[in-house]
């Protein structure tokens, strides 16, 4: 296994950890409140949500697409 699968699968693994954090954020007490009461996610949040997105998806360009 190369060096950049193995950077890809960790940051697949990580960006897979961050969503489902952020998921679980979403799904909280103190998180359904705050969207109710402002239309939208905390920051924390959405830099689960964002960070774990753009992880998950280099991560599988590298795992999957790179040679």
């Amino acid at each position: 296994m190369g060096s950049s699968k193995l950077v890809g699968v960790v940051l697949l693994v990580v960006g897979i950890a961050l969503l489902f954090f952020g998921y679980q954020s979403t799904q909280s007490v103190g998180g359904e409140i705050t969207e109710t009461l402002t239309g939208q996610y905390t920051d924390e949040t959405m830099l689960f949500l964002i960070g774990g997105a753009a992880a998950a998806a280099a991560g599988a360009f590298l795992t999957f697409f790179k040679k």
